[in-house]
């Protein structure tokens, strides 16, 4: 059991990286241009610890903590979640799908503080942008978990897949939970429509500009954080709301590794439909990125009412 916990969270923390790299290479591809190898991730964190680590000397001991704490959380709630096993694993009783979101959120929080405390302008515009996007996301999260929850009768992950993928199966709640979860996805990835990663504007960006002061093992931890926390809202996205298929039923090592294959697949499936929702739409301008919440938060509050009918 304690192998397959840690196994769960090396997938997280390994395989992370790589998604980025399919990512940033399909996306290349659609531009018709060749793009970046998809192991560039690996060996850009492999730059980035080799590089000095300069920091302000007027700053405080929370730009010492943030990146440590942002690259943790991930992993943390990698062993609340079923990444490879449908059944539940020694710590997956540690918190539920709320405390999940809270270890996220005070991650976020964490390097928001980081941010302001850097003291540069550039970092002062992001962190003022994300609590604007904040103020309607985290509503957005609340709402499909507590519907999810709902729907599950329970708020353990191991539970609530359990549901969606026998009794509530393409039920319409569940429809609606699956593409309110992946319409929060890219508002906390920051990806488009609501903030564009590619972007080297420095007053257009919102999530990038959160580590515009940081450098060598701290851009590489952030940078790291980030890759896994998408990776991990995916993982939440294909393995508990959407279905439990391909997991591992048991230990068995074959089971095991046939689950880290589908898990891959499928989050490969989810950066696959990223990257063509980038291609479909251009950045919204910062006031409209409320309407995009709204209408997140209105499908969530849909799915709720579906749930509260049956």
């Amino acid at each position: 059991m304690l192998i397959a916990q840690i196994l769960q969270v090396l997938f997280v923390l390994l395989f992370a990286p790589l998604l980025k790299g399919i990512m940033d290479r399909l996306k290349a591809r659609g531009m018709r241009r060749i793009g970046p190898p998809i192991w560039q991730p690996y060996r850009n964190l492999y730059k980035w610890f080799h590089k000095e680590t300069v920091w302000n000397t007027e700053t405080t001991a929370i730009r010492s903590i943030a990146p440590v704490v942002y690259f943790s959380a991930p992993l943390i709630v990698a062993l609340l979640i079923p990444v490879l096993t449908t059944f539940p694993l020694p710590l997956a009783f540690m918190a539920d799908m709320l405390g999940g979101g809270m270890i996220l959120g005070g991650a976020g929080l964490v390097l928001l503080l980081a941010s302001a405390d850097a003291g540069s302008p550039y970092s002062s515009i992001a962190v003022s942008r994300v609590r604007f996007i904040g103020t309607l996301a985290e509503p957005l999260t609340l709402a499909a978990l507590f519907t999810a929850a709902a729907v599950g009768r329970a708020t353990i992950p191991f539970v609530v897949n359990q549901v969606f993928g026998g009794p509530a199966l393409l039920t319409p709640s569940h429809g609606l939970i699956i593409v309110a979860w992946f319409l929060l996805v890219l508002a906390e990835a920051g990806r488009l429509p609501v903030d564009n990663p590619d972007s080297s504007q420095e007053l257009s960006l919102i999530d990038p500009n959160r580590t515009f002061e940081a450098s060598g093992t701290d851009l590489a931890l952030y940078e790291w954080g980030g890759w896994m926390k998408f990776a991990v809202l995916g993982v939440i996205l294909v393995n508990v709301l959407a279905t439990p298929w391909g997991l591992a039923a048991s230990l068995a090592p074959a089971l095991i590794a046939l689950a880290t294959l589908a898990t891959a697949a499928k989050l490969i499936i989810v950066g696959l439909l990223v990257v063509l929702v980038e291609f479909s739409f251009a950045k919204l301008r910062l006031l409209r990125i409320s309407e995009y919440l709204t209408v997140s938060v209105a499908i969530a509050a849909l799915a709720a009412l579906a749930v509260a009918i049956s």
